[in-house]
């Protein structure tokens, strides 16, 4: 009885290690997008983003802070805080959701999707964004680029300036995750 309650234990203390190596955190993160419109362009880079990413599930989610978001200009990075993303009001666009089309087994650069809720702005929406995995040693990278239209999010351009902002921007993410 005794030997087999010490067999179920350390079985369970096994499993918990498994569970623990499926579960990774970001390492280094990589946030940009870049808007192009009649006057000019605008591209702003974050390295600030937090996330989790669960291989046996597939459940992830990320945190990005509006505000260390970098400009080129600072006067353009006033603006988009104050003026269109209220970061006072809005400090955070997030993401959570489920990766599709990854295995743990598999070698090189592998197709995925991410499926979930994207909130920008105060705004939720369903998204569905295509993205890469490569496993690199015991990390994970990820790599996404996708498209956000301002107006799905509440996302105003004023009418003066509507050559300035496109209606669109184009989002990259580049995550390298680490064992947690």
């Amino acid at each position: 009885m005794y030997n087999k309650l010490i067999v179920l234990v350390l079985g369970f203390g096994c499993l918990n290690l498994t569970a623990n190596a499926q579960k990774f955190t970001t390492e280094k993160t990589f946030v940009s997008f870049f808007s192009h419109a009649a006057i000019e362009d605008i591209k702003a880079e974050n390295t600030k983003t937090a996330g989790v990413f669960n291989s046996a599930t597939g459940d992830i989610a990320f945190s990005v802070p509006i505000k260390e978001y970098e400009f080129e200009k600072s006067l353009m990075k006033e603006h988009f805080n104050e003026k269109y993303m209220e970061t006072e009001k809005y400090p955070k666009s997030t993401f959570q959701g489920k990766v599709s089309g990854y295995d743990a087994n598999a070698t090189g650069t592998q197709n995925v999707t991410s499926k979930g809720k994207l909130t920008i702005h105060g705004v939720t929406q369903e998204v569905e964004i295509p993205g890469t995995i490569e496993k690199e040693g015991d990390k994970l990278l990820m790599k996404s680029k996708f498209i956000v239209k301002l107006a799905d999010y509440k996302i105003a351009i004023p009418q003066l300036l509507w050559q300035n902002i496109a209606e669109q921007v184009e989002v990259t993410a580049d995550f390298t995750f680490k064992p947690q």
